[in-house]
């Protein structure tokens, strides 16, 4: 029983940064494991990273160093700070709840934002 809500998505331009913010509901928030997805046109959903319950982060190797995660439990909110951005990373960008050991697999996150896009030119 959590929603949430992406936004902090727009046009930037190749090596600029944005920061996405997940605002969740409930009362539970420091308990859940929050992950970053993204998906572009054509492709399958894809991992980005995960922030644990006690601040670990993992990312997958494509963004290591260019994207960070970060939370603030006082907030209800998750980021996701994009510096050196690249065509590549163009796509609509989801938070996601679950647990510490949700991982890289969708499938085990429980409760999922609508998403907001993410547009890098060249």
């Amino acid at each position: 029983q959590v929603q949430l809500v992406e936004s902090g998505g727009g046009l930037v331009q190749a090596g600029g940064s944005l920061r996405l913010s997940c605002a969740a509901s409930g009362r539970a928030f420091s308990s859940y494991g929050m992950g970053w997805f993204r998906q572009a046109p054509g492709k399958e959903r894809g991992f980005v990273g995960i922030i644990l319950t006690n601040g670990a982060t993992y990312y997958a190797d494509s963004v290591k160093g260019r994207l960070t995660i970060s939370r603030d439990n006082a907030k209800n909110t998750v980021y996701l700070q994009m510096n050196s951005l690249k065509p590549e990373d163009t796509a609509v960008y989801y938070c996601a709840a679950g647990t510490d050991y949700s991982g890289s697999r969708f499938e085990r996150y429980s409760y999922w934002g609508q998403g907001t896009q993410v547009t890098v030119s060249s």
